[in-house]
């Protein structure tokens, strides 16, 4: 992932998930946040799925919080997908059905991935997929979770 010089605040947001409970980014306040942007339809964000759940389950009572931000897909389709994972996402699959959030992260591409640090400003960045429980993803979080 790469470092964002200088940190710049997240922009907040709300959004449903699957569930039609809302998220606000605002509500993660005090967490590191791992805020994902993805779709059904891109292999790269089909894959690194698992990982977030891994990195999410590993961390589960430590101040953070993973975010997933479909892009243009509507419930059933995003959660006819999750059914599918093994295990299925214990995370927030939010609904960014008219990238209202994507365009206000100005997001290149899919999957794009932001390190939200504790004090709500974006530390890092990434574009493309990850493995998200790799060592070095797991350091940069520690060390944003201990700031």
């Amino acid at each position: 992932m790469a470092p964002v010089k200088p940190h710049r605040p997240a922009p907040d947001f709300s959004l449903p998930d699957i569930d039609g409970k809302i998220h606000k980014l605002s509500d993660y306040s005090g967490k590191v946040v791992l805020l994902n942007f993805w779709a059904t339809w891109c292999p790269p964000c089909r894959r690194e799925l698992p990982s977030m759940e891994t990195l999410y389950l590993d961390l589960k009572g430590k101040p953070f919080q993973v975010l997933a931000c479909d892009q243009q897909e509507d419930a059933d389709t995003v959660f006819a997908f999750s059914g599918q994972l093994d295990p299925a996402p214990d995370f927030p699959l939010l609904l960014d059905s008219k990238s209202v959030v994507s365009k206000a992260y100005a997001v290149p591409g899919l999957p794009t991935t932001f390190l939200i640090d504790k004090k709500g400003q974006i530390a890092y960045r990434a574009v493309g997929g990850r493995e998200f429980d790799h060592p070095a993803i797991r350091a940069l979080i520690d060390e944003l979770m201990a700031t």
